[in-house]
């Protein structure tokens, strides 16, 4: 290896989750890239109905956990407590995890922690955590052999060994480079797989989702997704810890790693799992503008927020994985294709 290069996995777990880490950063997230959780309320309203529907498949449990997982700072955990009913806010364990500190003024209740609550039972949701698991990169050189990508800390990248063992295998189930054209890149999804399956162990009874940009093994795009945000907008990747880096996630091969924990879980789109939530981008009628102006006023700013949450060539074309951990809620989990990939972080912190 050539001196100051590492594999990208390497090199983005420390730019991430270092001492000096981007996640580290006091802004967090948000004041980077925009995900559905800042874009509406609507989405921490569906997921704290979504929350309700696992509490009812599971008997309505003396306690029932609610993890919020990557919270970045504790944005979608304070908006489900805000709507969530009484009755369940008295039986209800909130957890955010998340590697910084907790932030100021959060709701006493957060249980803030750095990894995942073990052996709970509830809802464990995941908005945008498994594209930042930090995954290594292959390339095709010219001969058509898979290689490690290995990068400086300035982000110049050079081609390394070829992948082999594990890694290999992995790419050869699901994302082949095998008689791809010189260049053409892929990203091994193997940690993802784990971390995915990890998080579903950690649940005893209940339901866990994943909401990511994702594609699948048949439309993977040729020449990879890594890339970077900074300050609201998308820049080139650097290891370095100024910016996120990122990648889309292989949501199939997440679901096929957390089938061993629970029923066959289900791949939807954003739109499809929104709209079954109640989250509908329909107009109000025009004759509510006449009746009560400023109830038209409002439903027509709800119904413009749903809109761009169920948007199919944006945040509505995130993909949702939904892994049921135990019978009762094997019911909630629709089957479906997976949505259309979305293509990418809405840039606007």
């Amino acid at each position: 290896m050539a001196s100051g290069t590492r594999t990208w996995r390497e090199a983005a777990q420390a730019a991430l989750y270092g001492p000096d880490g981007f996640y580290r950063r006091p802004e967090g997230p948000a004041g980077h890239f925009r995900t559905s959780v800042h874009a509406s309320p609507l989405y921490a309203r569906a997921v704290a109905d979504l929350l309700c529907r696992v509490d009812a498949a599971l008997g309505h449990p003396a306690e029932l956990a609610f993890t919020d997982m990557g919270a970045g700072r504790g944005e979608l955990v304070t908006g489900v407590l805000a709507h969530c009913p009484a009755e369940l806010t008295e039986r209800l364990r909130p957890y955010a995890v998340e590697i910084a500190a907790r932030p100021a003024g959060l709701d006493p209740r957060v249980i803030w922690l750095d990894t995942p609550p073990d052996g709970v039972t509830g809802l464990f949701f995941a908005n945008e955590w498994l594209d930042n698991v930090p995954l290594d990169v292959a390339e095709a050189d010219g001969d058509g052999t898979a290689r490690q990508v290995l990068v400086r800390p300035d982000g110049e990248e050079l081609l390394g060994d070829p992948v082999a063992g594990e890694d290999a295998a992995w790419l050869a189930g699901w994302w082949p480079l095998e008689g791809a054209p010189p260049g053409s890149r892929a990203e091994i999804g193997r940690p993802r797989d784990a971390a995915w399956a990890g998080a579903v162990a950690g649940l005893r009874a209940g339901l866990a989702v994943a909401v990511d940009y994702a594609h699948a093994r048949a439309s993977r795009p040729p020449m990879g997704t890594l890339t970077g945000f900074r300050d609201g907008r998308e820049v080139r990747p650097v290891p370095d810890g100024s910016c996120d880096i990122t990648a889309h996630v292989a949501l199939d091969a997440c679901a096929a790693a957390g089938a061993d924990h629970g029923p066959a879980g289900s791949l939807i789109s954003q739109r499809e799992a929104l709209r079954a939530l109640g989250v509908d981008g329909g107009r109000p009628p025009l004759s509510l503008a006449s009746t009560d102006p400023v109830a038209y006023v409002r439903a027509l700013g709800r119904a413009g927020e749903a809109a761009e949450l169920t948007a199919p060539g944006g945040l509505g074309g995130f993909g949702w994985l939904l892994q049921p951990v135990g019978a009762a809620c094997a019911d909630l989990v629709a089957d479906g294709p997976a949505g259309p990939p979305s293509e990418g972080r809405d840039p606007e912190g």
